[in-house]
């Protein structure tokens, strides 16, 4: 195992998650390695540092709730590697993904290199098996990575870092600056992480979404101004969509209900098996189950509402100069 390379994982009450993550890692790099192992925890109370230290892992402390930005700024600035593996602790890494990924460091135009995240349970139900498909993208040169990733040191330290002001979305930001200084973020075609999404009521999928919303709002208003802005016009397109949706969800029935008359109800069930199976067909290069992208092109449209309620949230806080705290779905 390369010496240079430091892991930083974070967590916040992960549990047995935790366990399972410092148990892959230590599978990848070996147990006589002496590996540099740090442990980044945002007031956890159910012994999580502890855990962490019976594993050898290097610990920071944060005192209460904090963002993932936050935490990873602390533990890659206490690291001492020229590579930084940033994983969550509620993932388990490939054994072979940080060998794979270091055939690609010798490019010094690479900032960031990442892999495939993958839910560990995609089947156990529907949210895991929709929200599995919403990890897979094309490899490649990309505009951002998730948080599971291989940074350089160097990059990351010309750039400043994550911007811990921001309540999620703050790797896609980083990667905005890291572009603008004329970086790479490289997407290549390897099992990176298993994640545990943990999700089994509608509350904790309405509640992600929002704080998606939330997210995708926040960085088209940060960095509308920089080299190269992001997801401005995704922000638009999802207000126009969710409208529209809301069009022929409401006010079709509605008109079916007042004049009992069945012909908009009828259209409106036509429009929207339309809609999911155009999205579904749009997607089938995900998944080879039909059920899963029936789902899955159900769950594209759907969740148009709570992005938008996730939007409007970010606006009105902008608007009363208030700053939000951490949305947390699980």
């Amino acid at each position: 195992m390369n010496q240079s390379v430091s892991i930083v994982i974070i967590g916040r009450n992960e549990g047995e998650r935790l366990v399972r993550c410092l148990e892959s890692v230590r599978a990848m790099v070996g147990r006589e390695t002496g590996a540099e192992i740090l442990y980044v925890d945002s007031g956890s109370m159910d012994g999580s540092v502890a855990c962490a230290l019976r594993f050898g892992a290097g610990v920071i402390e944060l005192k209460g709730k904090c963002s993932a930005a936050r935490a990873r700024n602390a533990g890659w600035k206490a690291a001492g590697g020229e590579w930084i593996l940033f994983l969550d602790g509620d993932t388990i890494v490939d054994p072979d993904f940080l060998t794979t990924a270091l055939k690609h460091s010798a490019d010094q135009q690479v900032a960031a290199i990442w892999g495939h995240r993958r839910e560990l349970r995609p089947t156990a139900n529907v949210y895991h098996r929709v929200l599995d498909l919403d990890w897979v993208y094309a490899p490649g040169v990309s505009e951002f990575c998730g948080g599971d990733v291989l940074m350089r040191r160097a990059a990351l330290e010309q750039v400043d870092g994550f911007d811990a002001s921001l309540i999620a979305g703050e790797e896609p930001e980083l990667c905005a600056r890291l572009r603008g200084a004329g970086y790479e973020i490289l997407h290549i075609d390897a099992p990176m992480t298993g994640h545990d999404l943990a999700i089994t009521r509608f509350a904790q999928y309405w509640k992600r979404a929002v704080r998606a919303g939330y997210a995708y709002a926040q960085l088209a208003q940060r960095t509308r101004n920089y080299a190269q802005p992001m997801w401005s016009a995704e922000t638009s397109r999802n207000a126009l969509r969710a409208m529209a949706l809301s069009g022929v969800l409401i006010f079709l029935p509605l008109c079916a209900l007042f004049n009992r008359n069945w012909i908009p109800l009828a259209l409106a069930l036509l429009l929207t098996s339309i809609l999911v199976v155009r999205s579904a067909r749009r997607a089938r290069w995900k998944s080879t189950d039909f059920f899963t992208l029936l789902c899955y092109g159900m769950h594209s449209h759907f969740q148009q509402f709570p992005i938008l309620a996730g939007q409007l949230a970010f606006r009105r806080d902008m608007a009363l100069s208030r700053h939000r705290d951490l949305i947390e779905y699980k």
